[in-house]
């Protein structure tokens, strides 16, 4: 079966950036492009007929000019509008499209992280059937370094394998945080430093043994690089993209963080990349 990308379209100047990244999507991996407007339901019968027509033409318009902008084919494209309650809309249809993948644009209101939880991005991250993109920079940025924190927990593997499986030509770094019992009492001591030092290069190879197993699924796969750093898995996270933010992360819906709910609406409010995030499993 042809694989189908989702994107929900809001006309909006902002997102652009995020239908010029489904679009050059469309084109590279040869997917159908379906592109939806969900349009208010409590709006009399007859503003609706009158408003579709209207809201059809003017998707076409900007599909055109960005393929203009970007020098792209137009892939396989349907544009369509339906009537509810956005979020779940854009869920309902990803179910029945059985799409590979919904694509929508950044939440608008940057650094106001007490108003990301009951958006539609939010939400959409939270209940979809398929990886969800959420893009905030513009396409003509290659997705070369993709981060991918990890814990091998299923949820990991899940987002890992497709990781893997999408971006075949990438560099992809793999983050793992760690914490060693003892380390804020017996710190300073040097025979627990020896061991601290010992547990972080078995920790290392375990991971680099899960990795190559992993590796043995695919093909072909990207250069992917092992990065291990102390401290509470969402604070290394967060201070990594702050320092070096890679051009994509990818993250599962439930972990490997735990206060998964928190980092998700941190990651929306405070976008440093665009970034992928998978299902469970």
């Amino acid at each position: 079966m042809a694989h189908t990308l989702l994107f929900a379209c809001d006309l909006s100047a902002e997102n652009r950036a995020a239908f010029a990244r489904a679009l050059r999507m469309a084109n590279e991996s040869g997917a159908r492009l379906d592109v939806i407007h969900v349009l208010d339901p409590h709006l009399p019968h007859q503003a609706l007929r009158d408003l579709e027509p209207l809201v059809i033409e003017e998707m076409q318009r900007i599909l055109t000019d960005l393929r203009e902008d970007y020098a792209l084919d137009e892939p396989a494209t349907l544009l369509q509008t339906v009537a509810g309650a956005p979020y779940a809309e854009i869920i309902r249809e990803a179910h029945e499209r059985e799409v590979d993948m919904i694509v929508l644009g950044a939440h608008r209101k940057r650094g106001q992280l007490d108003l990301v939880g009951g958006t539609t991005l939010a939400r959409v991250l939270r209940g979809a059937p398929c990886p969800v993109l959420s893009v905030s920079h513009l396409a003509t940025q290659a997705w070369q370094d993709i981060l991918v924190p990890v814990n091998f927990s299923l949820t990991c593997r899940h987002t890992l394998r497709e990781t893997l499986k999408r971006f075949p030509e990438a560099n992809v770094t793999l983050l793992h945080a760690w914490n060693i019992p003892g380390e804020r009492e017996l710190g300073s001591d040097s025979h627990y430093a020896q061991w601290r030092d010992n547990e972080v290069a078995r920790l290392r190879q375990q991971l680099e043994r899960e990795i190559d197993q992993m590796m043995g699924e695919f093909d072909a796969v990207p250069e992917v690089h092992l990065e291990l750093e102390q401290g509470d898995p969402l604070e290394v996270l967060m201070n990594r993209l702050r320092r070096q933010p890679p051009d994509l992360l990818a993250l599962g819906s439930r972990g490997p963080l735990g206060r998964q709910g928190h980092l998700t609406e941190q990651l929306l409010a405070e976008p440093h990349c665009d970034v992928m995030v998978c299902r469970a499993w």
